[in-house]
């Protein structure tokens, strides 16, 4: 867990001795100088091998200078270099996306290379305890069952192809992450938090498109049989079974003091519940100022819960 605190003003207001505060300063990373240094290097570092990619724009050569990279931030994390901490971590991160990248363009995006991918970002991001790559690996998972966004035309959207199969497996997930960050140490606990914040996300995005369409289970039919023949998940199931998650979770994360969570949940409660009316309803003047009402009131109440709260990091 990550806290900021205004060391001169605790001792001001009397709320911290100086003795206590020499003391939390020296606490403090000691390579703070460095920072500058390492970012300028690697900056320089990530430039030099995209001016490479732009001359020789082959997905081979983003490939060998992802694995380049990544190498060479492998060994600085493996050596313990603690001054070039953030160098290590911009040369892993950049070489896991340009070594994902050049994968996925070779392969044009087969569910084996979003496997790999995944596998790629997840392993890159262990060893960089990057919460980042952790993140993105789960997003590649997801897209391995058809998660996706898109931009066209100053439009963008949001697809889940799998409804169901996205609710089922990121619940899973986000359960199993969460149960193994109580027995990680501080630094992968946290990846393990990183990877069941982003689950739950994506399980609310599959609720959110399940709730609107329904599912239509094709994988429960023959693939030489047309999808019409196959079962359906109406879309009111998953309208009903998202408020009553969502109320759930909420319930839950205010009695076991998640505040993320509980953000979380009120913030898709307000989704859903901004969903169901306007579909149900339409927009006319008077739904949209009950809609206004009740969400100014959901926001003091989230407000009024954050108040003295400490969101973990």
């Amino acid at each position: 867990m990550k806290i900021t605190l205004d060391i001169a003003k605790l001792v001001e207001d009397g709320r911290l001795t100086p003795e206590e505060a020499a003391r939390l300063k020296g606490l403090a990373a000691e390579s703070t100088g460095s920072l500058a240094m390492n970012m300028l290097v690697g900056f320089g570092v990530v430039a030099v091998a995209l001016g490479v990619m732009g001359l020789v724009p082959q997905p081979t050569v983003a490939v060998v200078l992802g694995g380049i990279l990544g190498g060479v931030g492998l060994g600085f994390v493996l050596r313990g270099e603690r001054a070039w901490f953030i160098l290590a971590q911009i040369c892993l991160l950049a070489g896991a996306l340009m070594l994902a990248g050049g994968v996925m363009f070779m392969t044009k995006g087969s569910v084996t290379a979003l496997l790999a991918v995944t596998v790629i970002f997840a392993g890159a991001g262990i060893v960089a305890r990057s919460g980042l790559l952790i993140a993105l690996a789960v997003l590649a998972l997801s897209a391995t069952i058809g998660a996706r966004t898109g931009y066209m035309r100053a439009t963008y959207f949001l697809a889940i192809e799998q409804p169901a199969v996205t609710v089922l497996l990121f619940s899973g997930l986000a359960i199993a992450a969460y149960q193994a960050s109580k027995r990680l140490t501080a630094d992968f606990a946290r990846l393990s938090i990183t990877a069941a914040r982003t689950s739950l996300l994506l399980v609310n995005f599959g609720f959110w498109i399940g709730s609107l369409w329904g599912d239509r289970l094709t994988w429960f039919v023959d693939r030489t049989t047309t999808s019409r023949f196959a079962p359906v998940i109406p879309a009111w199931t998953f309208s009903v079974l998202w408020i009553t998650v969502i109320i759930g979770a909420g319930v839950w994360a205010a009695r076991a003091d998640r505040p993320w969570v509980l953000n979380l949940a009120a913030v898709f409660g307000a989704i859903h519940f901004y969903t169901q009316w306007f579909e149900k309803l339409g927009a006319t003047p008077f739904t949209v100022l009950v809609a206004g009402v009740t969400t100014l009131v959901l926001a003091v109440g989230i407000w009024k819960y954050n108040q003295g709260k400490t969101i973990l990091a």
